[in-house]
């Protein structure tokens, strides 16, 4: 099994209607693209300062369905239209579980 963790920071001028459209862009992907075992796509809890605004931990059966994920025509669009334009950093890592 493939784990996909990724954390996001959204920039200063990202608004609490757009930072939750892109939250449910991205828990979406799950029925729109399919192909992972589980999805968990939620925003920090605000407990530290410093830590990332959102974090999407996604689990796929091998490598090869998180390849077919990333390169979805689907996945793709989510990230150019919801993610990039309020998109500060990001920081990703896939590991076997």
């Amino acid at each position: 099994m493939i784990r996909h963790v990724v954390l996001f920071t959204w920039s200063p001028d990202a608004d609490a209607d757009r930072r939750a459209a892109t939250v449910a862009a991205l828990r979406d992907l799950r029925t729109r693209v399919g192909g992972m075992t589980s999805l968990v796509v939620t925003e920090d809890a605000g407990l530290r300062d410093g830590n990332a605004d959102a974090v999407l931990l996604a689990e796929f059966p091998d490598a090869e369905a998180f390849l077919r994920y990333a390169d979805d025509p689907v996945h793709l669009a989510v990230i150019a239209e919801h993610v990039r334009p309020i998109l500060a950093a990001r920081s990703a890592v896939q590991y076997r579980v």
